[in-house]
């Protein structure tokens, strides 16, 4: 099943589906019937863009299992999730910086990324996995002092929507099953997470149909599915950050501290 990328190319913005280092470029619309032209492109001379220009980033929390367990509270009986600035996103292979105002902890959350494919608004389970276009990998990264700060407002959306925090891509995978995929997260070469989205408390189908009860879901909308175990700071002036899923690929971006 395809790849899909986007991308530029002398200036102009693009996409296209990806096999192996060659893209071919379509025209239309990603999620409406896209068109195969005859021009293909070399991967090495495109620059990537984020997959989607989303109108809006849900970002779960405390939707695995494992994790539950070890903060010792219950799994949620709906999902508990923040929105993330359109502002925050970033392309792979693009720098993370530590933004000025902020000189606290700064973490890595290795998550899986559902794509919105078709608008979406109460829909059953069914429906809803209808509406998935496919999957990313997302580095949900987070200003971890800023949450509890101020013990009268817990700070969610501003400590994960700074400028830069909200790398995905490399690509959309697609025609995946994704209770089988594994989640890795590599941090200057060493392994820091490696969990089953199997664990979710709420699968890919019922957290888009419970999600598009409270808001309307649109083509290219990025949904981050949570992370577990394994979650730490990104320490160094100048780090190598991987997330890695197998059938989507590798988000790979650099954080200046």
């Amino acid at each position: 099943m395809p790849h899909w990328i986007r991308f530029e190319h002398d200036g102009e913005i693009g996409f296209g589906s990806l096999d192996e280092d060659v893209v071919t470029a379509h025209r239309g619309n990603m999620f409406e019937k896209p068109e195969p032209t005859s021009r293909t492109l070399p991967l090495s001379e495109l620059r990537l863009l984020s997959p989607t220009a989303p109108s809006k980033t849900i970002a779960l929390w405390n939707n695995f299992h494992a994790l539950a367990a070890k903060l010792g509270v219950p799994p949620p009986e709906e999902p508990l999730y923040l929105l993330k600035a359109g502002s925050s996103l970033l392309a792979p292979g693009d720098t993370i910086r530590r933004p000025t105002s902020y000189t606290g902890r700064v973490t890595y959350e290795g998550e899986l990324g559902i794509v919105i494919g078709k608008a979406c608004k109460d829909a059953s389970e069914d429906e809803a996995e209808r509406c998935i276009f496919g999957y990313t990998c997302v580095n949900d990264v987070t200003a971890a002092d800023l949450i509890d700060k101020d013990p009268t407002f817990a700070q969610w959306a501003r400590a994960k929507s700074f400028d830069g925090f909200g790398p995905f891509g490399p690509v959309i995978a697609t025609g995946l099953a994704p209770d089988s995929l594994v989640v890795r997260t590599i941090l200057n070469g060493q392994e820091r997470q490696n969990y089953p989205i199997g664990d979710m408390v709420f699968a890919s189908h019922r957290l888009v149909s419970r999600l598009s009860r409270d808001m309307t879901l649109l083509p290219g909308d990025l949904i981050c599915c949570g992370t577990s175990l394994g979650v730490g700071t990104i320490k160094g002036p100048r780090s190598t950050i991987e997330i890695v899923i197998e059938g989507i690929g590798t988000l790979t971006n650099v954080f200046e501290g």
